[in-house]
């Protein structure tokens, strides 16, 4: 684990019995990030400050500021000590999304919501996915026995996400943390972008419960399959069903539900 993720901060540790000690415990790192484009201020995301190319990347393909064919963004990152401040370059047939879209904005995640007021700019038709997984119902399980192997830092704070690519076979081959789940997940997809790496067949596995936001994501990155560990809206459901996303909710290690996939995996 990074030592940027987390650090240790003194409590008392209070029991029924009227006992004190003291422990230290280490706790999730969450700082601002100002996301700037073409040298002009897009987004302010608090996050956990480590992969901050991973995240810019990830988010400028949620946003649709840039495609999954297009050049990767080099990222500059630079921590003024209140804060981190990531600059990127979109290519020019990008300027006019970014001057479209353009907006500051404060958000405890990236959630692609805040600061826009047009009802039709927050719910745009989605493509439909592609791309086509072979993880079956044992491949999932896996998944979901292995995922806190990967987790070091919610392992430590117990206040981190986690996103997982999983193959077909159900090994875990990446995985990312942060304090919020659409950061999370933004930071898999952009270091899949980073890595030249697509699907493979396998699925994404959260460890949150299923939003349209993350939906959205999952679709714009082609994913195959979506599981997460909770439940998901009803307009989740519907978009995914929309675009053709298969989903997985509610995955524990007992049962699961299935909504979405070509016969029963």
């Amino acid at each position: 684990m990074d030592d940027a993720a987390a650090s240790p901060l003194t409590f008392d540790r209070l029991t029924p019995d009227g006992a004190t000690q003291v422990v230290d415990r280490p706790l999730a790192q969450e700082v601002p990030v100002a996301i700037e484009y073409n040298g002009a201020g897009y987004a302010v995301l608090m996050a956990t400050p480590t992969d901050i190319g991973d995240l810019v990347q990830g988010f400028s393909l949620a946003e649709r500021l840039v495609g999954r064919d297009d050049a990767l963004l080099d990222v500059d990152v630079h921590d003024t000590g209140a804060g981190i401040i990531a600059r990127a370059t979109l290519p020019p047939h990008r300027t006019d999304g970014l001057l479209e879209r353009v907006r500051y904005r404060a958000s405890d995640s990236s959630c692609g919501l805040c600061g826009i007021e047009n009802l039709e700019q927050a719910i745009r038709p989605l493509p439909h996915v592609t791309a086509t997984s072979r993880a079956d119902r044992a491949a999932i399980f896996r998944a979901l026995d292995g995922l806190r192997e990967h987790q070091p830092l919610n392992g430590a704070t117990g206040a981190a996400h986690a996103a997982a690519w999983v193959g077909a076979d159900g090994a875990i081959r990446l995985a990312r943390e942060d304090v919020g789940r659409h950061n999370a997940f933004d930071k898999l997809i952009g270091a899949m972008a980073r890595m030249g790496a697509d699907w493979d067949g396998g699925f994404a596995l959260l460890s949150s419960r299923c939003s349209y936001e993350l939906v959205e994501k999952a679709v714009l990155a082609d994913c195959p399959l979506l599981v997460t560990i909770s439940a998901p809206t009803r307009l989740a459901a519907e978009r995914a069903e929309a675009a053709g996303l298969p989903l997985v909710v509610l995955a524990r290690s007992d049962a699961l539900l299935q909504r979405g996939h070509s016969g029963r995996i």
